[in-house]
């Protein structure tokens, strides 16, 4: 199969989801399911959502916040609030077909999207939902991070006061749940005939990752918070390392091979040896390592700073030592700087609005082929073949509900 061939015969083709949603969650699950095939319909009240024009911005005012967040669906504008546009979603979401029938959003307080009001529409609707906490009460990937714990163990030791990190990693994970979801929910209903109506929120994606990362555990088992440690690994040895010309290097060293190799390449292995007979300790065991990290970080610091960054890389690759050089995004995106431009996950994207620039496709890779990016739509772009071809309304009927501001334009 060509690069060609796979950018058109994506897995998830024939599958349709309509959306309903705005901000990182909802939006990035839809894109998910969009880069793999599926025809997803995002509907925006006309004139967009809340999240339209969010940072970050071109200087023309453009969002690169939305145009990357939902790149390679269709988009539909219309005015929900009043009961014409609804009926057009509700008949969107009754089409017949194995592959449709199915609802992301992140709305609430909206009954007339609720799984039982679908479910008189089509019986085997899917309905997935993300919603802030499981109770269903409001809440923000910012709030949700504040509430599980996370920002009092990141930062340099003995800072006291919270740190956020500006990752919406809730956010992210559970965009990549809910398009998982989806996809479970669709085999689940090719086999049993039955929809499902899902649920997802912020607040258990956060609680199941630092479940499952042990954090919740060690607080409860042992009785104590994990500390605030900087660039430090817990529990094993890894920190970032100062280079003669002021550059950054985080450098890991995981097992008994890294441990040797970073030995051998700073040169330190007779300090280090006696350091170990001094102390009773075993080096080649983590516990000891990360007990001594601030010792054993001091020794390693004086080969970095006796060096360039580029000598320093040259030696790094000689090893299995696990590395990179920190780098802004400026850096990232700079050709170069880093390797980027050739990931062939990566393309150069024509967004309409908005420059020329490098944007992912899915990092998800079917038979070693890339799935690259595709534009996000303009706003209401696929009104006219959306409301034609679905839902089989002729120019006259879509002039009068344009009339009537049920739809937007549907001169695209």
């Amino acid at each position: 199969m060509s690069e060609t061939e796979a950018s058109t015969h994506r897995p998830l083709a024939g599958l349709r989801v309509i959306e309903l949603s705005s901000f990182v969650a909802a939006p990035l699950g839809g894109m998910t399911l969009a880069q793999l095939g599926a025809e997803v319909i995002r509907i925006d009240p006309i004139g967009g959502g809340p999240d339209r024009d969010r940072w970050p911005r071109t200087a023309a005012g453009r969002s690169l916040y939305w145009s990357g967040l939902n790149k390679g669906k269709k988009s539909l504008t219309i005015d929900m609030k009043s009961e014409p546009g609804r009926e057009i979603v509700r008949n969107l979401l009754r089409t017949d077909g194995p592959s449709s029938g199915i609802l992301l959003t992140n709305a609430v307080g909206r009954s007339w999207l609720g799984y039982e009001e679908l479910r008189t529409l089509r019986e085997d609707a899917i309905v997935v939902r993300v919603e802030g906490t499981w109770k269903g009460q409001a809440a923000v990937d910012y709030t949700v991070n504040a509430a599980v714990g996370f920002p009092m163990v990141t930062g340099p030791d003995g800072y006291a006061d919270p740190i956020n990190h500006v990752l919406p990693a809730w956010d992210v994970i559970c965009g990549i749940y809910s398009s998982l979801a989806i996809t479970t929910a669709v085999l689940n209903r090719q086999t049993t005939g039955r929809g499902a109506y899902v649920r997802i929120a912020l607040e258990d994606v956060a609680l199941a990752t630092a479940g499952n990362l042990g954090l919740l555990s060690e607080a409860q088992v042992n009785e104590s918070s994990r500390p605030r440690i900087g660039n430090h690994l817990y529990g094993g040895f890894a920190r970032d390392f100062t280079t003669l010309d002021g550059h950054k290097l985080m450098v890991v060293a995981l097992t008994k091979r890294h441990w040797a190799d970073l030995l051998d390449v700073t040169g330190q292995k007779q300090v280090v040896t006696a350091l170990e007979e001094s102390l009773g300790v075993d080096f080649t065991r983590e516990d000891d390592r990360y007990a001594y990290r601030e010792a054993l970080a001091g020794l390693f610091q004086v080969w970095f700073e006796s060096r360039s960054t580029h000598d320093a890389e040259a030696a790094l690759q000689q090893t299995s030592l696990l590395w990179a050089r920190y780098r802004s995004f400026d850096e990232v995106v700079d050709p170069a700087s880093t390797d980027v431009w050739n990931n062939p996950m990566m393309s150069m994207l024509t967004q309409p609005g908005i420059p020329t620039h490098l944007a992912p496709g899915s990092p998800i890779r079917f038979n070693d082929l890339p799935l690259t990016a595709e534009p996000a739509p303009e706003l209401g772009a696929h009104n006219r073949e959306i409301l034609t071809t679905l839902m089989g309304f002729g120019d006259r009927e879509l002039g009068e509900l344009e009339r009537k501001g049920v739809i937007g334009d549907t001169s695209c």
